[in-house]
């Protein structure tokens, strides 16, 4: 190295610029023309905020959220908590975040299984099943959602009454009334034995950390199982051996017109679960096929000459490469498939925007309704983001 090179001297950033007041800076103009923005946009604001106030005064509308205190007297057929009628419309609008929530939330579990199956048959030697894989991918993605969504509904509304309800298995019932199974009576042992699970969870990926640590540290590799299988079996089991055992099946039973007991999914519910799932598996599928294909045939290649099988080179090789390539696209298909879950209301079922809609007849606060209904989907879409931007950070190549 040389002593130019080496000199500390050599090696300070340039002094700045003084800022001169003159138009011929572009540091100048760069600050008026933000300035001059900025401006622009906020009378922009100012003006549509005062109009607005302006015209609700006119009208004699009454503005603010005071009106979640009152009595809803709105019914919801389906609800993930307690709901009854006389309750607040905060909580009728809570029922219908947690709605909204459960299909979006299982959605993209099922689409994300179902996407990745479909991606990798495309890529098949198998020519039937290649073939297959392409029609469904072309034909969902080419169908509107809400085509799909009213085809399926009208499916189940096309089962039979309750009385004449399809009995595949013993305990469950299929008719146009929706998909009837036993449930577990849910009692306080239950819920201690889940928590107890989720810590298992958490207690899991720390030894499997510390075990991966020992193991850069001395080549000894270690067993994760078999304390997986006691974290995540044993200490439930354990728990809920220890709070006293409550097992009881409540099965559903024909009574009058309709089925009593057990558990209930509605037509609507099952009808835009399929809908989204199946619509957005189709867009999922590209993404995985793309991102396999993205790896260079090379390593699948160098697999094969070690003697791996194609699934264990799919595996362990090729989609933890691939996974760099899919998640960014993955994560604008589960905010689609979140946003889209709003189509919900065409079919009937409850959601935040089909009781948000209802609050808003009801009350005349639709800025108040709109409102409501746009900071649930931000925050859900920015939840959805935050977590898949840190899982890509967490999974991308690090430079050394």
């Amino acid at each position: 190295m040389s002593d130019a090179t080496a000199d500390p001297r050599y090696r300070r950033k340039p002094p700045k610029r003084p800022l001169r007041l003159s138009w011929a800076d572009e540091r100048v103009r760069g600050i008026v023309w933000q300035i001059v923005v900025v401006g622009i946009v906020g009378s922009i604001i100012w003006w549509l905020w005062s109009n607005t106030v302006h015209n609700l005064e006119v009208r004699r509308i009454a503005t603010g959220f005071g009106f979640l205190q009152r009595e809803a007297g709105l019914p919801i057929a389906e609800s993930v908590i307690r709901y009854d009628p006389t309750d607040t419309y905060l909580r009728a609008l809570t029922v219908g975040v947690l709605n909204t929530l459960k299909v979006s939330l299982i959605g993209i579990v099922l689409a994300t299984i179902l996407g990745t199956l479909i991606g990798i048959a495309r890529l098949s030697k198998n020519y039937l099943v290649a073939k297959l894989a392409a029609f469904y991918v072309e034909v969902i993605r080419d169908l509107p959602l809400l085509l799909q969504l009213l085809f399926w509904y009208t499916i189940m509304q096309g089962f039979p009454g309750p009385r004449q309800a399809l009995n595949p298995v013993e305990g469950v019932f299929l008719s146009n009334r929706g998909l009837k199974f036993p449930a577990l009576v849910w009692e306080s042992a239950h819920t201690a034995a889940l928590l107890a699970f989720l810590a298992g969870i958490v207690l899991t990926w720390l030894y499997a950390r510390a075990a991966r640590a020992r193991q850069m540290a001395d080549g000894q590799p270690r067993k994760v199982w078999p304390a997986a299988v006691a974290l995540l079996i044993g200490l439930p089991l354990l728990v809920w051996q220890v709070m006293g055992a409550p097992w009881q099946i409540d099965w559903p039973a024909l009574r009058g017109f309709n089925f009593q007991g057990g558990m209930t999914m509605s037509p609507e519910y099952a009808a835009l679960l399929i809908g989204l799932v199946t619509y957005t598996a189709g867009f999922i599928a590209e993404v995985v096929r793309a991102g396999i294909l993205s790896v260079n045939q090379g390593q699948w290649e160098a697999a094969q000459a070690l003697g791996l099988r194609h699934g264990q080179v799919l595996r362990l090789i090729v989609m933890p490469q691939a996974l760099r390539v899919i998640i960014p696209p993955m994560t604008s298909n589960y905010l689609n498939l979140t946003k889209n879950s709003s189509l919900a209301v065409a079919i009937g079922y409850q959601d935040i925007v089909s009781i948000a809609n209802t609050t808003l007849n009801q009350t005349g606060q639709a800025i108040e309704g709109i409102a409501i209904i746009m900071m649930v989907y931000l925050t859900i879409s920015l939840s959805i983001s935050l977590f898949m931007n840190w899982y890509n950070a967490k999974i991308a190549l690090v430079e050394r």
